[in-house]
């Protein structure tokens, strides 16, 4: 029985064990037991879409911008692949995972009729283990968001981090593909 009180935690019901595979008996977390599965060649694609207000983006109008931490891209680049290297660090029962190949790129539309512009962020994420490599990808991707929008507050309020999502993985029980 789930009780309220000074310090203490309410545990939902336990969800059935098909759903998720991070919770154990008594609804406790718990890291995947990955042991017995094979080491296969794994690989993710994640994007984000960050929309920079018509102040901001009309300061890309030729290009990079160069900050005093660097200019705004190359900077969110570095971030997003550090970022996914460190995945099991930031997540919770995420497997830390050998990176054969990281890659972000970035691509900015062109301005929208009131000025703004959205910027997706790609993370491409490869390794052969036991287990999906779709945690560095998503991670990849927010991180250098998060690098876009700290590093362009400076200049423009308003940027909005719109979605993050995996768009596909290969490798494992089954090879996903967004519709």
């Amino acid at each position: 029985m789930n009780r309220r009180g000074a310090g203490s935690i309410l545990i939902p019901p336990m969800a059935p064990k098909s759903i998720l595979s991070h919770v154990g008996p008594g609804n406790r977390p718990r890291m995947v037991d990955v042991g017995a599965k094979p080491v296969t060649r794994r690989t993710a694609h994640a994007v984000a879409v960050v929309e920079l207000p018509p102040a901001l983006a009309s300061l890309f109008a030729e290009g990079e911008i160069a900050t005093p931490k660097g200019p705004i891209f190359q900077a969110a680049i570095l971030a997003g692949i550090m970022g996914a290297k460190r995945t099991s660090e930031l997540i919770p029962l995420c497997h830390p995972l050998p990176l054969d190949d990281c890659k972000v790129e970035i691509e900015m539309g062109p301005p929208g009729a009131d000025g703004s512009a959205k910027v997706e962020i790609h993370c491409r994420a490869r390794t052969e283990a036991r287990t999906g490599v779709e945690m560095e990808a998503l991670t990849g991707a927010s991180i250098a968001a998060l690098t876009l929008y700290d590093m362009g507050k400076a200049a423009a309020r308003g940027i909005v981090i719109r979605e993050i999502r995996l768009l596909e993985k290969t490798g494992g029980k089954a090879d996903y593909r967004a519709p």
